[in-house]
């Protein structure tokens, strides 16, 4: 008899997390979806906006009508006082307006991101465009394939390659 694969503890319970179904990860923590609630009413999180205080949860609802949203969190950006919605990225804060792209300061809320080495934060045009490595054969910035997070790369000799272009 086979059973289902185990995806680590769920910080709320403490319990095992079997089973796709179950298994909610946030803030790079570990939830059963049933785990995944509002602080003040118990309503499940998951798929939705949520905001996170003090290490306590909360749904729109109560966070931005209640007292919870009087947090004392800075903008990683600014450095400010952050007095209603929080974003938060790679476990830190942010100002909504303030998570952008350093070079053109798009606004990246909601979209796909990269980091270069001191984690400053680009939108995927101007990472490729000024910060991906480029291919010593073919001149071209060394990416994720499409539909990838990943990107593949060979160093050799102090030089960056693509992996199909290293002969």
């Amino acid at each position: 008899m086979a059973t289902e694969p185990s995806f680590g503890t769920c910080v709320r319970c403490s319990q095992r997390v079997y089973g796709d179904g179950q298994a909610c990860q946030a803030m790079g923590k570990l939830y059963h979806g049933s785990c995944f609630t509002c602080s003040a009413c118990c309503q499940r999180l998951q798929e939705q906006p949520f905001y996170s205080v003090s290490g306590r949860l909360f749904c729109k609802d109560h966070f931005m009508y209640s007292e919870a949203h009087q947090s004392s969190e800075t903008c990683n950006s600014c450095g400010f006082l952050i007095k209603d919605t929080v974003l938060q990225a790679m476990g830190r804060c942010y100002h909504p307006a303030c998570f952008c792209c350093i070079v053109c300061h798009q606004s990246l809320e909601g979209a796909r991101f990269c980091l270069d080495s001191a984690s400053r934060v680009y939108c995927l045009r101007d990472y490729q465009r000024y910060v991906a490595p480029t291919c010593a054969t073919c001149a071209l910035p060394i990416l994720p394939t499409q539909g990838s997070l990943v990107t593949e790369r060979i160093v050799s000799m102090g030089r960056d390659y693509h992996v199909d272009c290293l002969h």
